[in-house]
């Protein structure tokens, strides 16, 4: 399945930076000890430690939510494939910089991976540059059976697919001015994507918001999880097993984390949070949270999301889409 899917799309609620740099300067000074917000020239983000496809993360800034865990879960839709190029159009803005959060495409890798999508679509007669990592576990053999692997997407494959689900920031790629978010010492009990959608949820509590980017993981260690590498053909049912299908791992930093999160579900059927995260010396997966609270370090680029578009939504509301996976 590569072609066009119904298409939802909803305007957001859309606070100048000014403003959004002081509510979460003040929102996260509950969950860190050390917190720093600015509003600052994006970096150039070809250059390390991020290098992406594209310069910046403005321009025309949007999110979209593909698929859904069902698809995952449902034997039927499990190989549900979507075509970055195409959804580039879905999302009205041909040849999009799109990074985020992705489940691979089981029938081209043939194993279960997290991807993490850092893809600059194809614009007349441009072709696609395809950055994205994945994160599986080891293949069965050797001394490395059973760890955390990561790898690069285009040494499997030429295309610009994902698997079942995705959860995406899109923007033109430009240079501009983007929100930056130092936090140190982990005072609370949320990861720093948790904290930043509670903040936003708590501070616009009617209006439906979303922000966009990528953050670093510069210090301390973090928790991820992977799916086992075997596409088993007995998927999970219940939120209460979905934790028993994942694998959990503790990476260490330095990590580059893309994500996306939602203050708010304007009635979409909406991942609230996703955050994938992939490292120079091998390291990768969902990430969850920080485990070493004391010493951890944060630097984050974000930028509020004009709209949401949801693409290929489920026709049935399934409760592993968030509440097995956010503790909110």
């Amino acid at each position: 399945m590569t072609g066009d899917h119904k298409t939802e799309k909803v305007q957001l609620h859309l606070p100048d930076l000014d403003e959004l740099r002081g509510v979460l300067l003040a929102g996260l000074k509950n969950n860190f000890a050390e917190v720093q917000v600015s509003v600052v020239d994006c970096p150039d983000l070809t250059q390390e430690p991020f290098q992406f496809p594209a310069r910046g993360l403005c321009g025309s800034p949007r999110i979209t939510d593909i698929g859904s865990v069902q698809n995952l879960l449902s034997m039927a839709d499990r190989d549900k494939e979507y075509d970055m190029n195409v959804i580039s159009k879905q999302l009205d803005l041909p040849g999009a910089f799109i990074l985020g959060a992705t489940r691979g495409p089981s029938k081209i890798l043939g194993f279960n991976a997290e991807v993490i999508t850092l893809i600059l679509t194809e614009l007349e007669g441009r072709p696609a540059v395809n950055s994205s990592y994945y994160t599986c576990i080891s293949p069965a053999n050797g001394n490395e059976k059973g760890k955390c692997f990561q790898g690069k997407y285009s040494e499997i494959t030429s295309d610009n697919k994902i698997g079942p689900l995705g959860n995406l920031y899109a923007c033109e790629g430009k240079p501009g001015k983007v929100l930056e978010v130092r936090a140190n010492k982990r005072t609370g009990n949320y990861s720093i994507v948790t904290a930043l959608r509670r903040i936003l949820r708590e501070h616009y509590p009617d209006k439906s918001m979303a922000l966009g980017g990528t953050f670093l993981l510069q210090k301390g260690k973090a928790r991820v999880h992977l799916m086992p590498r075997e596409i088993t053909d007995c998927p999970v049912q219940t939120p209460d097993k979905a934790g028993d299908f994942l694998r959990i791992f503790e990476i260490n930093a330095p990590v580059i984390c893309p994500t996306v999160l939602v203050s708010k579900d304007p009635d979409m059927d909406l991942r609230i949070e996703h955050t994938h995260c992939f490292s120079h010396h091998g390291e990768g997966g969902h990430y969850h949270i920080d485990t070493t609270p004391d010493t951890v370090e944060y630097l984050g680029y974000f930028v509020p999301a004009e709209f949401v578009y949801r693409i290929d939504k489920p026709t049935e509301y399934h409760a592993i889409n968030n509440k097995s996976i956010i503790k909110d």
